[in-house]
C-alpha cells in the first residue's frame, strides 16, 4: 500500500501550523494526534490520498470513534483538526473538496466548569507557604491566577514589562496573539512585589519572564500545574488546576458584578456564549431582575 501522500501532506501540514501559524506546542500536540489517528482507519480501508476522502467516510469514521468511547468534545476537536488540514491541503492544490463539510460531533450536555467557593479561594491564598523561592514564586503565581483570570499559557509568558504595579494592570497575549489588559489586584501586587527581589537574585543572563524557576530560566507550564496542585492538595486537601482558578475568577467576579460582557473581556473570550456558562452559578439573580424589571412579571401583593 502506498500511504507516503498520506504522511507527507500530514507533515507538511503539521510544519506550517508550527512555523507559519506558530500555534502552540499543547494545540500541537492535539492535532498530530488527532490527524494520526484519523489516518491509521484510513489506512485500513485502503485510502491511499486525501483526495479519496468523501463525506461519508468522515461520517462513518466519526460514528466509529464515538462507538469506541471518544466524547462529544474530543470528536469535535478531531473534526476541526481534519478541517484544518482540508483547507491548508486546498489551498496547496492538493485535494478540491473538503469532506468535512455539513459534519457535526455529536452531541453531548455541555459541562459545568469545576470552582471554589469565595471561601475555598480565600482558604487557598490565605494558608501560608514556604518563605522560600518557591513558596514566595507560588503565592504570587496563585494570586495572580485568581486576580486576573489567566490561562496558563498567558501566566507562563508573560515578562516582566507586561507588569504594571503602579497602575496594577498586565498586558496579556492571549489566543489568536490576541493582547488584551487585565486588572491586577492588590492582593496579587504585593505577592509579586515580594517575588521581585528573588526573581533578581536568580535571575539567569538577561531572561526577561515574570516568573521563572530555580535555575533562573522561565518556568514552565508543567511545573507551574504541579505547584498548584501541590497547594491544593496542602491547603485545601484537594486537587486543584490553574484553569480551575480562572473559572473561580470568571464566576466570583459574575456574581458580584452580573455584568456578562465585561467578563467576556476580562477572560478575553471571542463569543459571549463561551462566557455564558458561568451563569449558571447565578440563575436566582437573573429571576430577580426579570420579576422586578419586565412589566408583565411583576407579581400581585
Amino acid at each position: 500500500m502506498n500511504d507516503e501522500h498520506l504522511y507527507n501532506q500530514l507533515t507538511l501540514y503539521m510544519r506550517y501550523l508550527r512555523n507559519e501559524k506558530q500555534v502552540s506546542e499543547h494545540t500541537l500536540e492535539a492535532y498530530a494526534s488527532d490527524l494520526e489517528k484519523i489516518l491509521a482507519i484510513l489506512l485500513t480501508q485502503g485510502i491511499e490520498h486525501w483526495q479519496e476522502v468523501q463525506t461519508a467516510t468522515v461520517r462513518v469514521l466519526i460514528a466509529q470513534l464515538h462507538r469506541e468511547g471518544l466524547s462529544s468534545r474530543s470528536l469535535a476537536r478531531l473534526l476541526s483538526a481534519l478541517r484544518g488540514l482540508f483547507n491548508y491541503l486546498i489551498r496547496e492544490n492538493q485535494c478540491e473538496h473538503d469532506p468535512t463539510t455539513g459534519v457535526k460531533a455529536p452531541k453531548s450536555s455541555r459541562k459545568l466548569p469545576k470552582v471554589l467557593d469565595v471561601d475555598r479561594a480565600q482558604q487557598l491564598l490565605d494558608t501560608p507557604l514556604e518563605q522560600d523561592f518557591n513558596g514566595i514564586r507560588d503565592h504570587a503565581i496563585l494570586e495572580l491566577f485568581y486576580s486576573s483570570g489567566l490561562r496558563l499559557s498567558e501566566l507562563t509568558q508573560l515578562n516582566l514589562h507586561d507588569i504594571d504595579l503602579k497602575a496594577g494592570l498586565a498586558t496579556v497575549l492571549g489566543k489568536g496573539k490576541k493582547m488584551r489588559i487585565v486588572p491586577v489586584g492588590t492582593k496579587a501586587i504585593n505577592a509579586i512585589e515580594q517575588w521581585l527581589p528573588l526573581r533578581l537574585a536568580h535571575i539567569a543572563g538577561d531572561e526577561q519572564a515574570l516568573f521563572i524557576g530555580v535555575r533562573g530560566k522561565r518556568i514552565s507550564p508543567q511545573l507551574v500545574r504541579e505547584r498548584v496542585r501541590l497547594a491544593g492538595v496542602n491547603n485545601l486537601g484537594q486537587h486543584v488546576h490553574p484553569h480551575m482558578l480562572r473559572h473561580s475568577f470568571a464566576s466570583h467576579v459574575l456574581e458580584s458584578s452580573h455584568d456578562l460582557r465585561a467578563v467576556q473581556e476580562l477572560l478575553g473570550h471571542a463569543d459571549i456564549s463561551t462566557t455564558q456558562i458561568y451563569t449558571h452559578l447565578d440563575f436566582q439573580h437573573l429571576a430577580q431582575v426579570y420579576d422586578q424589571a419586565h412589566p408583565r412579571a411583576k407579581r400581585k401583593s
